[in-house]
């Protein structure tokens, strides 16, 4: 039994789009802004969306070269071979997995703030994560408190519902929706360029306060913190064995979704920094914060409402992926058998979509979005570190490979090596996000603040585990 290919190049497209603009325009933008970058947020979208485009072609191509399931574990089984591939995969899970949790944080967010504005005010214990961060000047703390968020962990549940009922009923639901988002963020943008007021862009780069708060080094940490934001446009990658035309489609998909997220984001980020004093803006609903600084009521309802329904799409792309990454890992047995079963009526992985949603549920209840931005940008900077390499390998094994689609083929030669310079500039780009992360993590290992490193390293070790005692036994 295989996967109904059922998805056309506007479908993939509406995927990437819909799995892209999510948490990270609606919540983090404002928070990225607040603490490190200022207007030059801007500039932060511009260099993390100049890394994701190299990426992107490297997708593309692979996409079309090897129309495989499992988007970069696919890619990385074929040259990385089954220890590579595996903790390729492990990593994607940080890019989707964990990061549907960080997006379902955001549906709380906006979701609570919309049920205030009809009268209906939910308690913080029913959505307040358990742990909670608090940032002052130089560190962030983490706190301990009885609570779940469990509107996010519902968003979760129900949307993994819908995944098991099928594919293309699914693509259906989420085409409307990504053009609802998409529609209310124009007229955020539409009504928000009267109003804004030149003098919050200066100084357009805020004067440096140490550590990576403001300034240039502000710049890029804001950058590995809404690279984030530009996590989803691959998914449509993973949709390969459910696409009609892989070959053709889905390097459109990737690439098409890429630029429209990107110009989408840039026109808000500039709305947003010349409404609402910067400072201001760490905040669950920054979108709509400056909606009532602009002074239409109405309006703040709209930006809400697109906002929950927005982030539905997100998490489904999300969880989409990821459950077809799992999928053909399990197929590949590097994963239990039930990952990979069907349903027999609507031919989806349905036993494995539901472990993964009750696992993607509860990171939503317990982390809070900060932690979990950090770790997911980790993963997807490393992860697109990991396609861009093995399109630099697959150009040298197979050179006569056919290859629908290729991305610009401007190269070097290094000891009888080709060297692609658009994979290499993704590589070097993605470690660029990397290192502000890296040295944050660090730095909190000896300010008292350990959280992100350790659970980090827990989940590797998690990984390292699963591998030896399964993975490497059944494989």
């Amino acid at each position: 039994m295989t996967l109904r290919r059922t998805l056309g190049p506007v479908q993939l497209t509406m995927l990437g789009v819909g799995s892209t603009i999510g948490a990270g325009i609606y919540v983090m933008t404002g928070t990225a802004a607040a603490n490190y970058a200022g207007p030059a947020i801007v500039l932060s979208f511009m260099l993390a969306g100049l890394a994701c485009l190299f990426t992107a072609f490297s997708y593309g191509e692979l996409a079309a070269a090897m129309p495989v399931s499992g988007s970069a574990y696919g890619y990385a089984r074929l040259s990385f071979g089954r220890a590579g591939a595996w903790w390729v995969g492990w990593l994607l899970l940080l890019e989707y997995g964990i990061s549907c949790s960080g997006v379902a944080a955001g549906f709380s967010g906006y979701a609570t703030s919309l049920l205030a504005d009809f009268g209906v005010m939910v308690p913080d214990w029913l959505h307040t994560t358990m742990l909670q961060t608090v940032t002052s000047a130089s560190t962030m703390h983490v706190t301990f408190s009885p609570r779940l968020d469990l509107i996010g962990a519902a968003c979760v549940l129900l949307v993994t519902f819908l995944l098991m009922l099928g594919v293309q009923e699914s693509a259906r639901i989420n085409t409307a929706i990504v053009l609802l988002k998409v529609g209310v963020l124009f007229v955020f943008v539409a009504v928000g360029i009267p109003a804004i007021h030149p003098a919050l862009w200066h100084p357009f780069i805020p004067p440096y306060e140490g550590g990576f708060r403001y300034g240039v080094p502000g710049i890029f940490r804001a950058a590995s913190v809404i690279f984030f934001a530009y996590v989803g446009f691959e998914v449509v990658s993973t949709a390969s064995p459910e696409a009609r035309n892989p070959k053709r489609d889905v390097p459109i998909g990737i690439i098409v979704s890429l630029i429209l997220s990107t110009v989408i984001y840039l026109c808000v980020a500039l709305v947003l920094m010349g409404v609402v004093p910067w400072r201001t803006l760490d905040v669950a609903d920054p979108l709509a914060l400056a909606v009532d600084a602009i002074g239409w009521p109405s309006l703040v309802l709209l930006v809400k409402l697109g906002a929950v329904i927005g982030l539905c799409s997100v998490v489904f792309g999300l969880l989409y992926g990821q459950s077809r990454i799992f999928f053909t890992m399990a197929r590949d047995r590097l994963l239990p058998a039930f990952f990979c079963t069907l349903h027999p009526r609507y031919r989806t992985p349905t036993h494995g979509t539901l472990v993964l949603g009750t696992i993607v549920a509860l990171a939503t209840a317990l982390l809070p979005i900060d932690i979990i931005s950090d770790l997911v940008s980790l993963g997807t900077a490393t992860a697109f570190a990991a396609v861009n390499l093995t399109a630099i390998i697959d150009r040298n094994r197979r050179p006569d490979a056919p290859r629908p689609f290729r991305m610009p083929s401007a190269s070097v030669q290094i000891k009888g090596m080709t060297i692609g310079i658009i994979p290499t500039l993704g590589i070097f780009f993605s470690m660029v996000m990397v290192f502000p992360l890296v040295s944050d993590m660090l730095l909190g290992l000896f300010t008292g603040n350990p959280t992100s490193a350790i659970l980090l390293l827990v989940y590797l070790s998690c990984g390292a585990g699963i591998f030896r005692f399964f993975g490497r036994r059944h494989a």
